[in-house]
């Protein structure tokens, strides 16, 4: 991911900056050109998450990556166009948010419609990884072009994403029925010619119930969408959604910040430099892409989402603690202690925004054609970017306190994020307890019968 964050290290050994960045409130307006960005990309994701339910997954992702990319180099030519003029820096960053607020929904969406539940946890916890890597790979791109001149860290990455955009327009299959695939309670399946046996009339029949027919392909213009509020009323749409701004909030504000904490920080007694701490904070992601694995696994294990996202809020406490207590200490002891705090602060933040999404927008209450995964999606990550421009913008207030205090937010935040499922978790408790004791019962009815038939049988 590249930020107007770059900036910051324009031209700095000849000690010049670029107007109107290179004043004494040039950090405050890089700070505004990204509370703007994120901004927009959160309201633009409920308005994007409707359409990408309404209109062709395929289409709609094509736009909304080729139109960032058009704006992200727009910036980047800023550079070559000797523009120093605030407003143009922050119109572009602001209609790329717009345009990057298509994407999320839309390839939640996508994974979504191609894996059923069982394993969709695991398998979008894996899938998930892109957006670490994205983080790490984004940033080190911008810097292997800054020697060139600021404006290639944004072009470069926009000609990436405009090139990826017609690669996803020739060749994504958005929908399994696209391809030939019905989808039986939301799980694609291979139907194959096989003789009229009785498996495969049930198949026809629950296909034909489901008024999917395999010699009807179904498209992505046969379905309808919902609305926002029809969304907001299935069941743990709300509460998933305000978790996620808290989590957002905590992850957010580690991904913008924690390369200054780290200079700001003596570890063993020396600071490092602002490039030495960039390169070891992106650590903090590689502990996100494991966490965001193990969260998708443990919820497909145990079949409890809620459970799973709260459990690691709460242990992210004691971990972010301990981080800020001894993570001076050496540096191998803040390289463990960041890798495990972003394995549990990004866990559940990957869980919601894909697998939990994923489950929402394909819930059992949707009757019919209805579909709500890029609209559920939109809400929950819209919401969650809303703390991720509060968290960010919070902690440059707070931290010119002092660190503690921003601490103690990330600490308020995830206590809130734990606290905001409980509800959900105790369900989920409930519902395990209830499964547990009618198995046991089942069991014993099933031992009771065994001598009756045994006497019979004599």
């Amino acid at each position: 991911m590249v930020t107007s964050s770059s900036l910051d290290e324009i031209d700095l050994k000849k000690g010049k900056g670029w107007a109107p960045f290179n004043r004494k409130d040039g950090t405050s307006k890089l700070g505004e050109i990204d509370v703007a960005f994120l901004a927009c990309y959160s309201i633009g994701m409920y308005v994007a998450g409707h359409l990408g339910d309404k209109l062709d997954l395929r289409i709609f992702l094509t736009t909304g990556m080729v139109g960032s990319g058009i704006f992200v180099g727009l910036f980047g030519m800023g550079y070559f166009l000797d523009v120093h003029v605030f407003g143009f820096y922050l119109v572009m960053q602001m209609v790329a948010g717009l345009f990057q607020a298509t994407g999320w929904p839309s390839v939640v969406a996508v994974i979504g419609n191609w894996f059923g539940k069982r394993k969709r946890g695991l398998i979008m916890g894996v899938w998930n990884a892109h957006t670490s890597i994205g983080n790490i790979t984004g940033s080190l791109l911008a810097a292997s072009v800054l020697q060139y001149g600021w404006g290639w860290s944004f072009i470069l990455p926009g000609a990436f994403i405009f090139l990826s955009g017609i690669i996803v327009y020739l060749f994504l299959a958005a929908y399994p029925e696209d391809v030939g695939f019905p989808v039986v309670d939301g799980t694609p399946v291979k139907v194959v010619t096989l003789p009229q046996d009785e498996e495969a009339q049930k198949l026809k029949e629950h296909l034909a119930g489901n008024g999917q027919h395999s010699d009807h392909k179904r498209t992505s213009g046969s379905k309808k969408s919902i609305g926002l509020l029809e969304a907001c009323l299935i069941p743990g749409v709300i509460p998933f959604a305000l978790c996620l701004f808290f989590a957002k909030m905590v992850a957010y504000t580690f991904l913008y910040w924690l390369p200054f904490y780290l200079s700001q920080t003596a570890i063993e007694g020396q600071y490092m430099s602002v490039k030495s701490a960039g390169n070891l904070s992106t650590l903090f992601d590689v502990g996100g892409i494991i966490g965001g694995v193990l969260a998708g696994y443990i919820s497909d294990k145990l079949r409890a989402r809620a459970t799973t996202a709260a459990s690691f809020m709460y242990i992210a406490i004691p971990s972010m603690l301990l981080y800020r207590r001894y993570g001076s200490m050496s540096k191998v002891t803040n390289i463990v202690l960041m890798m495990i705090t972003g394995l549990l602060v990004n866990g559940p933040y990957a869980l919601i925004t894909t697998a939990v999404s994923a489950d929402l927008g394909t819930h059992s209450s949707l009757k019919g054609d209805s579909r709500a995964l890029a609209t559920v999606t939109a809400i929950i990550d819209g919401t969650g970017s809303i703390g991720a421009a509060i968290g960010p913008l919070l902690t440059g207030i707070l931290s010119s306190m002092s660190w503690d205090a921003v601490f103690s937010m990330l600490i308020i935040g995830a206590s809130a994020a734990g606290l905001l499922l409980t509800h959900l978790v105790v369900i989920e408790i409930k519902e395990k307890f209830s499964k547990q004791s009618s198995n046991e019962q089942n069991n014993l009815a099933g031992s009771a019968s065994q001598p009756l038939l045994s006497d019979q049988n004599e």
